[in-house]
């Protein structure tokens, strides 16, 4: 199932992210389960001004979904352009974070290991 979104660049890399997910074997993504464990809900918004979210859960499925699903344990908001930043690794994202660009819901510290998540798919792209 594809969790791409029209008018959303940053859908690419999820759907990227769920299909390094799909690529790990059972012991890879248990580990960044184990590693993780947390569910992140990412609100993103496009040029337009439209909204769309996505749930990268890292708690039990290790999956990515599109629509808010499971309860968070921590809710992401920024923009399609920013999240594509920190996706590259271009935006730093405690710099996004403290001028606004990048806002957070619920656990701060889970936060903190979105890059984590990112940089562990983009090696499995």
């Amino acid at each position: 199932m594809s969790v791409k979104e029209a008018g959303f660049k940053s859908g690419d890399v999820l759907e990227a992210i769920s299909g390094a997910f799909g690529k790990m074997t059972d012991a890879e993504k248990k580990a960044q389960i184990k590693k993780t464990n947390g569910i992140f809900q990412i609100n993103i918004k496009n040029p337009e001004g439209k909204e769309a979210t996505w749930v990268i859960d890292l708690k039990e499925a290790g999956n990515v979904t599109k629509g808010a699903g499971k309860k968070a344990d921590v809710t992401i908001s920024l923009t399609d352009e920013t999240f594509l930043g920190l996706a590259d690794g271009k935006v730093n994202a405690q710099k996004a974070f403290m001028t606004g660009q990048l806002k957070v819901k619920g656990n701060i510290m889970l936060a903190t290991k979105l890059d984590g998540v990112l940089k562990a798919s983009k090696g499995k792209l």
